[in-house]
């Protein structure tokens, strides 16, 4: 988090929560999602629910969202925002949009009809989709030939590190809130402002996120959080590094293993061919000694047991 900055970045704990999840103003929430949604039709009201589930049996696992709406359209959006790398985010977005589908079938009659729509919104400070260049990702159910099969449930993925463009290649309002979300800490002062960074809703944002604006008690709220948040990274520093430690310790002592084993079956595998070249040997020179004992011709033995002459007449 930086400092020296004019503006809480949009993208930390504090941020998100102060400029998506503010239910006195939800100018900037309703604007961002229809941008999200890419609709030319506005979100005039939209109604906070509980942000947490659970289980279905009492060793099922619950869990929370960041975020979760209802508009006047009642289409549900689920936001959430993931600001370290999570390697299963998408299998975590589907159990989200599946726990929030299951609440809209009809207990005991299962009925499927007249469902309405899911979003399932996920911000990634990292990127997931490394084989993409794309930066926002809108995922409905296709078939192998890309043909719709179901728009019950959409996922909706951007990746804001993979977003680069300047202010000058800045269109669409999607494009506009996400150049707030990767670039609002870095903005100092109003002279640094894009023009397009003046329209109503961005303002709002950016006047919840203005460090100078703030009240004692949103300042305190802030430095609990920040303090909280830095606790949190150092914990998974430290979880990190004792992993790391770990599998280190596991990788060295497999390879020792492994090691070990090639070694011993390779000592096995000598000893026991020398065994039996010595038993070939004996074999051998017991043979010759016969063979001499019967008169046969030095040269005529050690040439048919494989002996030297000298071997031959040292029997």
């Amino acid at each position: 988090m930086n400092e020296e900055s004019r503006f809480i970045s949009l993208i930390s704990d504090y941020g998100f929560k102060a400029a998506f999840a503010d239910e006195s103003d939800t100018l900037f929430l309703r604007k961002a999602l229809q941008a999200l949604i890419q609709s030319d039709v506005s979100i005039n009201k939209v109604e906070f629910v509980r942000n947490d589930f659970i289980g279905l049996t009492e060793e099922s696992r619950g869990g929370v969202y960041d975020l979760i709406c209802v508009d006047e359209n009642q289409r549900t959006f689920i936001v959430e925002m993931q600001l370290g790398h999570y390697k299963y985010f998408m299998q975590r977005a589907k159990f989200y949009a599946f726990q929030k589908f299951n609440t809209m079938v009809e207990k005991g009659k299962y009925r499927f009809y007249n469902l309405t729509p899911i979003y399932c919104i996920g911000f990634l400070a990292e990127s997931i989709f490394h084989k993409s260049e794309e930066y926002y990702h809108f995922g409905t159910l296709q078939n192998q030939n890309g043909e719709e099969m179901d728009t019950q449930i959409t996922h909706i993925i951007v990746e804001i590190s993979k977003f680069v463009k300047g202010p000058q290649e800045i269109k669409s309002d999607l494009d506009k809130l996400i150049y707030l979300m990767k670039n609002l800490e870095t903005i100092k002062g109003a002279d640094q402002l894009p023009k397009f960074l003046t329209e109503d809703w961005i303002e709002q944002a950016m006047e919840k996120l203005d460090k100078s604006q703030m009240t004692p008690d949103q300042r305190m709220h802030y430095e609990m959080m920040m303090a909280r948040n830095a606790s949190i990274i150092q914990m998974r520093e430290d979880e990190k590094q004792q992993m790391t430690e770990e599998v280190t310790k596991e990788v060295i002592e497999e390879i020792t293993a492994e090691v070990t084993k090639e070694i011993t079956a390779e000592i096995t595998k000598e000893i026991t061919a020398e065994a039996e070249k010595r038993g070939e040997q004996k074999n051998a020179l017991k043979t010759a000694k016969s063979l001499k004992e019967l008169g046969i011709e030095i040269e005529i033995i050690a040439k048919s047991t494989g002996l030297t002459v000298k071997q031959v007449e040292k029997l």
